[in-house]
């Protein structure tokens, strides 16, 4: 169970006290009160102003995507915005600028990793482009700079994503048909994947 401490603004569970910065469980008495938080909760705590080490999500999927990638995209994106999540997604259309644009509006700042030579190749929601002139070798950098990998549909390069995560030990998570891949978990919808990606954040598993 997370518990989240008021007075000292903290937040413990039977392993101890959480260190936003370190990402890690340490050792701590448990406070005198707390209230009882969930998942999403804890996450909106540790990425409050000045707290949590912003360790990236990413968000990966087709840049020919349906409207039914998109719409998950969207809302998904949204929802990482609201809590705070650093959203890291390859930069350009489809999947990936949905999942911009409803972080942007939710008041994130999502980062796009470009394969292009500058950075104004990037969607229009992207607030930190980040040009790599490497081409789809920047998947690469995805798959190890993330901490989760959330796949939206998928098509060659969304595959070598999750497969490059996997083999980096990264936590891949699959939406709508993203190719079924041996160790991607799959989620039935976006709350089960901002759970499972803050219990990934939370070392809770």
């Amino acid at each position: 169970m997370l518990e989240l401490s008021r007075s000292t603004n903290s937040l413990h569970s039977n392993r101890g006290r959480f260190d936003p910065w370190a990402l890690a469980w340490q050792a701590a008495d448990a406070p005198a009160s707390a209230d009882a938080v969930g998942v999403a909760e804890a996450l909106a705590w540790l990425y409050g102003p000045g707290r949590g080490r912003r360790v990236p999500v990413a968000v990966i999927g087709p840049k020919r995507a349906t409207p039914t990638h998109c719409e998950i995209a969207e809302s998904l994106g949204r929802r990482m915005g609201e809590l705070g999540l650093p959203l890291l997604c390859g930069g350009r259309g489809g999947v990936m600028e949905a999942a911009s644009k409803g972080c942007f509006q939710a008041g994130g700042q999502p980062i796009g990793l470009l394969p292009d030579d500058e950075w104004d190749g990037a969607n229009a929601y992207v607030t930190i482009p980040l040009a790599t002139g490497i081409g789809p070798a920047r998947n690469a950098i995805i798959a190890r700079a993330a901490l989760v990998l959330i796949a939206i549909g998928g098509e060659y390069g969304t595959l070598s994503e999750m497969a490059l995560g996997l083999h980096f030990g990264r936590l891949v998570l699959t939406l709508a048909d993203a190719p079924p891949v041996t160790g991607a978990v799959a989620c039935t919808g976006i709350d089960e994947a901002i759970d499972r990606t803050g219990r990934r954040i939370l070392a809770l598993e």
